[in-house]
């Protein structure tokens, strides 16, 4: 089981190093947005640099980079707190990922891929609080930061067994987020509909 576990970190890591929104981007010919926009190579990014539907593609597959390899740990019998472990490595993937030098984004859309396992009634309240913050506020980061940070106790009402590997997530998401937060208690972050940032 032990090197059942490993094996699916590093698959997990792999698969999260896929960056999706830079092949999006080369796809269709948009700056690459690691260096344009917000500088942060994530749906948000592309949806500025791009528009709808090279964002939304990029959504879809960041969404899958968590999805894939925690589903496939949950068939293999591997225990939540391991699955948990899993789901980060797929974002420390997306975050810091070895086929992109290094650079990558916040990893938001694939800690909720990673969540989604878990239920659809879990994912249904995540993507409710996120659009409902964002259609308030028009921040992005801000609706992943506070959405994220409500992840645990919907969890805890929906499948307390994984309480515990969420809260695992969210506290990666919160702190891979401390420079957006510092623009928020600045007014200097970018909402969602900014062209530039």
């Amino acid at each position: 089981m032990t090197l059942l576990i490993g094996i699916m970190l590093l698959s997990a890591y792999l698969c999260g190093s896929i960056s999706s929104a830079v092949l999006v981007s080369q796809l269709f010919r948009l700056p690459d947005p690691r260096t344009h926009g917000s500088c942060n190579p994530g749906a948000t990014n592309v949806l500025r640099l791009g528009g709808k539907f090279p964002a939304s593609l990029v959504l879809v597959f960041d969404l899958l980079k968590g999805t894939i390899p925690v589903w496939g740990s949950y068939f293999l019998n591997i225990e939540p707190l391991y699955l948990g472990l899993i789901a980060v490595s797929a974002c420390i993937g997306h975050i810091f990922p070895i086929f992109f030098n290094f650079q990558g984004g916040k990893a938001v859309a694939t800690a909720f891929g990673a969540m989604l396992p878990i239920g659809l009634d879990l994912g249904g309240l995540l993507l409710a609080s996120w659009m409902l913050l964002v259609a308030i506020t028009g921040y992005s980061s801000l609706a992943a930061i506070v959405t994220v940070s409500l992840a645990p106790l919907f969890t805890w009402f929906i499948k307390p067994l994984y309480t515990l590997p969420v809260s695992m997530l969210s506290l990666l998401i919160i702190l891979r987020h401390h420079e957006n937060i510092v623009r928020l208690w600045r007014g200097k972050e970018s909402k969602v509909w900014d062209k530039t940032k």
